[in-house]
């Protein structure tokens, strides 16, 4: 397994979890399909009674948030990894086991503003700590650090920042992170900034390529 860590594979999770020993990876630290049918939002978003127009993802939308993922797919990410935490956990109810511990993501969005987005979202842990609650402020083009903004590239992308605060809080030196739905990389972006393994999958080969160039401009640092 050390030859697929520190890399995007290509490849259906459940195809690559099949491979992995139980209990390789320390964390997964994922954000799955909601199975929402993102793809049929609205791209324009009225801001102080105008509209502002964001990016359209469309033609990489394709069918991927038509349903939720395989309770087959659940089970594989508890058997590969020893904890994990799960974006969308509210959306998992019928499939994760009840939980204590949530994580809340507060993108801390003004009244000023018109959203048809979430204010926050949950994420599902199977730790055994209090829930907690993370304020990150991240509404369209609006973000808490504007002189260093991710560009966006996925509909349900999530702030490098966050995840690299999260992965800080519930990971140790020398873990093994995996997601099994990269995306455009953010998972990758925040274990490399601090140092971490990792390793995720990813199916649709133009979001592999943009990962592996948002990690070409990571410098990683020591945990």
């Amino acid at each position: 397994m050390k030859d697929k860590m520190n890399k995007i594979h290509n490849i259906d999770c459940l195809e690559f979890m099949k491979q992995v020993p139980d209990d390789y990876f320390d964390l997964v630290l994922t954000d799955p399909p909601y199975g929402i049918d993102i793809g049929k939002m609205s791209y324009t978003n009225s801001i102080n009674g105008g509209v502002a127009k964001r990016n359209d993802y469309k033609e990489h939308n394709k069918d991927w948030d038509k349903k939720i993922p395989s309770a087959e797919i659940f089970k594989e990410i508890q058997r590969v990894s020893k904890n994990q935490i799960i974006f969308g956990g509210n959306y998992f109810t019928e499939i994760l086991e009840p939980t204590s511990s949530w994580l809340i993501w507060d993108k801390r969005v003004e009244d000023k503003y018109s959203n048809d987005f979430s204010d926050c979202e949950m994420a599902w842990t199977s730790f055994k700590k209090p829930s907690k609650i993370y304020r990150f402020l991240y509404s369209g083009m609006i973000q808490q650090d504007m002189k260093n903004k991710d560009k966006r590239y996925h509909p349900s992308q999530k702030p490098s920042a966050l995840f690299k605060n999260i992965a800080r809080d519930y990971t140790e030196d020398n873990f093994k992170v995996f997601d099994p739905f990269i995306g455009s990389g953010t998972t990758a972006v925040a274990c490399k900034s601090l140092g971490l393994d990792w390793c995720g999958c990813e199916l649709e080969k133009d979001y592999v390529d943009i990962a592996n160039k948002r990690l070409e401009a990571v410098q990683g640092s020591l945990f």
